[in-house]
């Protein structure tokens, strides 16, 4: 293993041009307009966690197209008043998993809301309407021929109404919602700091999702390789692909983003490689109303696409307690 990409000189600058297309706020508007009168229908419902400090409810929400989304919330056990809730989206492949499986931030005082990812989890399954199209192995290629049929599309938006869900629980205060989540629930984190517009903190974990025409032609590794599997197979779509995946790329969102960030970033991760981090980081909230003295990024050069670990929670816990205060 070793550094591979740019030298860390170069990432720190690195803020290149991205291929939106011209209706991509268009886009991004008529997909959640079509879901403001679709009622949330969130359901908490208590469950038996073991553990004696945690209040954990199994919930469900309408997402994408109504279809039902699984999650937890987790609160702590003595709380007084609205807490503040971390929205936890999570890595490719990965459910919500057991009720104890994540909870640091209920552990740290806060309401943690942690979503179940469609089609990967095993208890939110994906009413997947490109069933029968073209794909490789996987969900980045799943409907990528068409924006509209694009699984993104779906998961990008159960992300934000995740985010509406978790602000309808009483223990929860709707002023303060931040977001966070590590790899591909890094990039979801980053979809939902460009298209929720009253955050107050955002914490992408070496994301993915970023700077697809960069990511996809610097890594063989997966998931990026799908989509080079799929284009040398059907080389025909290279250019339709290119233009679905542009509606979707994390730096384009983060463009929009309006709150406080904390990025990490491993400088041997060739899994989400430092540069497509470095893109969506240096294009955060550019187009939105972030200082850039509210940006921050904490850069591990040793360290592959496990980035910070457990070390990097601390230094979340420590950044998240001072933004929540001087939010307040």
């Amino acid at each position: 293993m070793a550094q591979f990409d740019l030298p860390l000189n170069e990432l720190e600058s690195y803020r290149p041009a991205l291929a939106e297309p011209d209706d991509f706020d268009v886009f991004w508007q008529e997909t959640l307009a079509r879901h403001e009168d679709v009622d949330l229908a969130v359901s908490f419902q208590p469950v038996n966690n073991g553990l004696v400090t945690i209040d954990t409810f199994d919930v469900t929400f309408a997402g994408y197209g109504g279809h039902p989304v699984r999650g937890w919330l987790h609160l702590p056990v003595t709380r007084t008043g609205p807490l503040p809730v971390v929205v936890e989206y999570l890595g490719y492949g990965t459910g919500r998993g057991a009720p104890h499986e994540t909870r640091l931030w209920a552990d740290a005082g806060y309401a943690h809301f942690v979503m179940d990812t469609r089609g990967q989890g095993a208890e939110t399954p994906d009413a997947d309407p490109a069933t029968g199209d073209i794909a490789a192995p996987g969900f980045l290629t799943r409907g990528v021929l068409d924006p509209r049929r694009y699984y993104y599309r779906r998961l990008y938006t159960d992300a934000v109404r995740a985010v509406a869900a978790a602000r309808t629980h009483p223990d929860v205060d709707p002023a303060r919602v931040v977001v966070t989540g590590t790899s591909q629930g890094g990039g979801i984190t980053l979809a939902a700091a460009g298209l929720v517009p009253d955050l107050v903190a955002v914490m992408p974990d070496v994301p993915f999702l970023c700077h697809f025409a960069r990511a996809t032609t610097i890594t063989d590794m997966p998931p990026y390789d799908e989509v080079t599997r799929f284009v040398k197979r059907h080389r025909e779509h290279a250019a339709t692909v290119a233009r679905t995946m542009s509606y979707f790329d994390g730096a384009a969102l983060a463009r929009r983003a309006n709150a406080p960030t904390l990025f990490s970033v491993g400088l041997m991760d060739r899994i989400c490689p430092p540069s497509t981090v470095y893109a969506a980081f240096n294009h955060y909230g550019t187009h939105g109303n972030v200082d850039q003295s509210d940006k921050q990024i904490r850069v591990y050069p040793f360290n592959d696409h496990e980035g910070g670990g457990a070390a990097h929670e601390v230094v979340k816990l420590e950044w998240l307690a001072d933004q929540l205060e001087t939010s307040v």
